[in-house]
């Protein structure tokens, strides 16, 4: 039992420590995946020509009824706005990726718990699924009932061909998803290569 064990931890090390010079390339992925999701959400919040939220956005941040009732919605706004762009930006550079995951981090939570949370855990609703609520259960009669309106007053062959129809019910899986990602950015950093961070820290090492 113990060969077997030493012989395997002998494959193990030879072929896995090969690899190392490639554990770059998983962060690099993430950060790439990531970067249009926050360039996007936080210039959909910013105004560029005054660097400053849309009044859409803060009425949104500000709204208890149809929007997320937070207090100070213009520095909130600013705040998560900024926080993307800027977010996307670094990730995008490998800049100090540790250090942007953080604030990054704590925008996917106030999404969660604050916009996405009452709704459950699917972001597309489909009652087959594990997680699925009373909301997404009932959703399914609902999407039917839609599609038979559509094929009897409509071109239903036209409507679907860009994809099937579904109800978005608007869960916490993909700010969990988007958390997850960035939480294991916070640990293994940008990667080698291509990444900033990686250069000045060869940099300083190589002038210490």
């Amino acid at each position: 039992m113990n060969k077997l064990v030493r012989t395997y931890q002998s494959i193990h090390h030879q072929l896995f420590d090969r690899l190392q010079f490639a554990d770059g390339i998983a962060p690099l992925l993430l950060r790439l995946y990531l970067i249009p999701i926050f360039w996007m959400a936080g210039s959909q919040k910013i105004d560029f020509t005054t660097l400053m939220p849309y009044q859409s956005t803060i009425d949104w941040f500000a709204n208890p009824d149809w929007g997320l009732g937070l207090p100070l919605p213009t520095l909130m706004a600013f705040l998560a706005g900024w926080t993307e762009v800027l977010g996307a930006a670094f990730l995008a550079a490998g800049f100090a990726v540790r250090w942007i995951s953080v604030p990054l981090m704590v925008t996917m939570l106030v999404a969660a718990f604050a916009v996405h949370w009452d709704n459950g855990w699917q972001a597309i609703a489909d009652p087959g699924a594990p997680f699925a609520n009373e909301r997404v259960m009932a959703s399914a009669d609902k999407l039917a009932a839609a599609k038979t309106i559509l094929r009897e007053h409509g071109d239903y062959s036209w409507l679907s061909s860009s994809g099937s129809f579904v109800v978005l019910n608007g869960g916490i899986e993909f700010a969990a998803t988007y958390f997850l990602m960035l939480l294991s950015l916070f640990f293994s950093g940008a990667g080698r290569y291509f990444s900033v961070d990686y250069w000045l820290r060869r940099q300083w090492l190589t002038a210490d």
